[in-house]
């Protein structure tokens, strides 16, 4: 009863499909944006069962090590930005296949697609009222001049990734609804700006969920399958209840 993935393209551009047995009867539907390792949910069964408990279908585009911005990044396109492509080509392939739109589009992504669904979130509030993000990656700035990145080739400088972040992002007027993110406390790396985030939130009152305490792996697969059922429960209950309220 868990669905089937298939690996199909969109706009030339590799992405994985989650199909379940039978689709919710509100034609909700997930998209996943992947981490910078680009590790794929295919054999991820935590994941898959709880996509298949709430009967929801995933749409995994595949963009290289992009950060999901709005720059070039070669390694992915020489013409097409990740951001661009979410909006221009994924979100009108969901339309047609799964005769889904926003709001009943769900977002989520772990480390480097955290940031990602996050950074979308906070600048399309209206398209992706309902996010999650795993150990999200918020202040990619750090990993600027690490030589095995891609972030130096579509950034000047350190300081303009920073402006790019998804907290600088934040508008005090205008949010997603509904947001979670959680990171584990043993993550040296990200936990710090995921708690500045949630300083931020908290200061502008911007309504959110987060869990910052919950340990177990570190960064990584074996703290996003501890996690993968909370996050998927909290996108499922909220897509009914976005529903619920237009």
């Amino acid at each position: 009863m868990s669905g089937r993935w298939s690996e199909i393209s969109i706009a030339g551009h590799p992405c994985d499909l989650y199909e379940p047995e039978q689709p919710n009867p509100h034609g909700f539907v997930l998209i996943y944006l992947h981490g910078v390792h680009q590790q794929r949910l295919v054999d991820k069964q935590p994941f898959v069962d709880a996509f298949a408990a709430h009967r929801l279908p995933v749409v995994a585009p595949l963009t290289k090590r992009s950060w999901w911005t709005d720059k070039i990044c070669p390694e992915f396109s020489s013409r097409l930005t990740a951001e661009r492509h979410l909006l221009d080509n994924v979100l009108p392939f969901v339309a047609e296949r799964f005769e889904s739109q926003p709001p009943r589009l769900g977002l989520f992504g772990t480390s480097m697609g955290g940031q990602g669904a996050l950074r979308f979130s906070y600048k399309y509030p209206r398209l992706f009222p309902v996010v999650a993000a795993l150990s999200p990656a918020i202040d990619y700035q750090i990993r600027f001049y690490d030589e095995h990145d891609t972030i130096s080739e579509m950034y000047p400088d350190p300081e303009s990734v920073r402006q790019d972040t998804a907290t600088l992002h934040v508008h005090p007027l205008n949010w997603p609804k509904h947001q979670f993110f959680c990171c584990d406390p043993a993550d040296e790396r990200w936990w710090e700006s995921a708690d500045r985030l949630r300083m931020k939130l908290y200061s502008l009152g911007v309504p959110h969920t987060c869990d910052l305490e919950s340990s177990g792996g570190g960064h990584g697969f074996d703290y996003y399958n501890r996690m993968a059922r909370q996050a998927v429960g909290f996108l499922a209950e909220r897509l009914l209840l976005e529903k619920n309220s237009l």
